[in-house]
C-alpha cells in the first residue's frame, strides 16, 4: 500500500485543499493520470498520481490540508484491494440476497459516495470488470453461491445500464492576489536568508538573432511568428547542457541534477503575482514547439489550468521581462533549484563593431546562483554559452 500525497507545488506552498476528486474510490489509476483539482494560492492546479494500482481512501473535499498530508491510499500490483478500502470489517456471514425490487432502487453506476454500502461476496474477477465499466459490485444482484456476484452478473448490468458520465471538472476560484504576494514574499524571503546568492551580468548582442528572427516571421501569418523570448528560452536551455552543474536542485546539504533541462517560465498572472510553471525537456523541442509551450503555458496559467507535474520539477527558472520590461532583471533563486536567469527588453544601443561604433539591438542577461552549488566561474560559462548559442540563431 503506497500513500498519494499532497504535492509541493513550489517553494511558496504550505497548504491546500482538494476540491474535486476525478476518480472514484476503487478506481485503476496509473503515472500520469489527473486524479484530483487542488486550490491554492496561486488557483487550480490539475494533480496526477504517479503511482500504478488501486486508488481509495480519498481524502475529503474543501479541507485544508498541508503539504505532505495524505490524500488517498494506492493499492499497488499484487496487493489485495477489496479488503483494503473497506470502511469496516466484513461481516462473519454473508448478506442477505435483496429482493429484485429492492435491488433495482439501489445504484449501480459509481458515485463517488462514501456511504455506499459494501459487500462480502463478489468474485475477484467481477470486482475488476466492474471497475473497468465504472458499476459498483456490491451493489449488484448476484446468482452465485451464497449470492456471489459473478463475472456474469457484472456483464449483464453492464448491458442493462446506461454508461457513466464522468463528472464535471469544477473550475477553481481563482486566487486571492494579496495571499499570493504574502506566500511568495516569504518564499522569497527565505531563499535570500538561506542561499548565499551570486550574481553575474552579460551584455549579449541580439543582432544576429533579431535579423533571423525578422526573416523567419515575414511571411508567416501571426500565429505561427515566434517571439524573441522563445530564442532566449532555447539559447539558455542548449547551454545548461554544457554548463549543467546549473541545472538541477540543492537538497539535503549536496547538488542534485535534474533529469532532464525543464526550464520554469515566469508568467506574471493578472492582477498581480505570478508562476513559474516548467518547460519539459526544453532544450529538445525545436523553436516553433517551445513556442507553442510557452503560449499554452500562460493560456493554462491565467486561467488556472496547470498540472501539478509542471509546478513541482522545473530544474532552473527564466524571468523575461518582454518588449514592455525593463532593460535588466535581478533575480531571487526559488528553491530548491540552484539558479536563475534574467533577460531585460531588447533595447538598441550604441556597441563597438569591428572598430566602428554601431547602433545594435542588446539585450541584458543576468544570473542568480546558489553558491553552495557552484562559483562565479561556472555561471559565467553559461552566460557566455547563452550569448554564443545567441550569435548563432540558426543552430537553436
Amino acid at each position: 500500500m503506497a500513500d498519494f500525497l499532497m504535492p509541493a507545488l513550489g517553494a511558496d506552498m504550505e497548504t491546500g485543499q482538494v476540491v474535486q476528486w476525478l476518480v472514484q474510490a476503487g478506481a485503476r489509476v496509473k503515472p500520469g493520470d489527473v486524479v484530483a483539482v487542488v486550490e491554492t494560492h496561486k488557483g487550480a492546479i490539475d494533480v496526477e498520481c504517479f503511482l500504478d494500482g488501486v486508488i481509495g481512501d480519498l481524502a475529503p473535499l474543501n479541507q485544508s490540508l498541508p503539504v505532505g498530508a495524505v490524500l488517498a491510499r494506492v493499492a499497488v500490483a499484487g496487493e489485495a484491494t477489496a479488503p483494503a478500502f473497506a470502511p469496516a470489517a466484513a461481516p462473519a456471514k454473508p448478506a442477505p440476497v435483496a429482493p429484485p425490487a429492492a435491488a433495482a432502487a439501489v445504484p449501480t453506476r459509481l458515485t463517488g459516495s462514501p456511504a455506499t454500502p459494501r459487500r462480502a461476496l463478489v468474485s475477484p474477477a467481477a470486482r475488476r470488470r466492474a471497475q473497468t465499466l465504472g458499476l459498483l459490485p456490491d451493489a449488484l444482484p448476484g446468482t452465485g453461491a451464497d449470492g456471489a456476484v459473478t463475472l456474469a452478473d457484472v456483464e449483464r448490468a453492464a448491458s442493462d445500464s446506461p454508461p457513466a458520465v464522468a463528472p464535471p471538472r469544477v473550475k477553481g476560484g481563482g486566487f486571492d492576489a494579496a495571499q499570493m504576494r504574502q506566500a511568495i514574499a516569504a518564499a522569497m524571503g527565505r531563499s535570500k536568508r538561506e542561499i548565499p546568492h551570486y550574481y553575474l551580468a552579460e551584455t549579449v548582442d541580439f543582432a544576429a538573432a533579431q535579423a533571423w528572427l525578422d526573416d523567419w516571421n515575414r511571411d508567416r501569418p501571426p500565429q505561427d511568428r515566434l517571439l524573441s523570448a522563445v530564442l532566449l528560452l532555447k539559447a539558455t536551455a542548449l547551454a545548461l547542457r554544457e554548463v549543467p552543474q546549473l541545472n538541477g536542485f540543492y537538497e539535503n546539504g549536496r547538488f542534485r541534477a535534474g533529469d532532464g533541462i525543464h526550464v520554469g517560465w515566469a508568467i506574471a498572472l493578472r492582477g498581480g503575482g505570478l508562476v513559474a510553471p516548467a518547460i519539459h525537456h526544453a532544450d529538445r523541442k525545436s523553436l516553433p514547439e517551445l513556442m507553442l509551450a510557452m503560449r499554452d503555458l500562460v493560456q493554462r496559467a491565467r486561467a488556472g489550468g496547470l498540472r501539478s507535474s509542471e509546478l513541482t520539477d522545473p530544474t532552473i527558472t527564466i524571468s523575461s521581462l518582454g518588449d514592455r520590461g525593463a532593460e535588466g532583471v535581478w533575480g531571487v533563486i526559488y528553491p530548491p533549484q540552484v539558479a536563475i536567469v534574467g533577460f531585460g527588453r531588447v533595447l538598441s544601443k550604441p556597441w563597438v563593431v569591428d572598430g566602428q561604433v554601431l547602433p545594435r539591438p542588446m539585450v541584458s542577461a543576468s544570473l542568480a546562483a546558489d553558491h553552495r552549488a557552484s562559483d562565479g566561474h561556472l555561471g559565467g560559462q553559461l552566460l557566455t554559452a547563452i550569448h554564443q548559442a545567441l550569435l548563432s540563431p540558426q543552430t537553436l
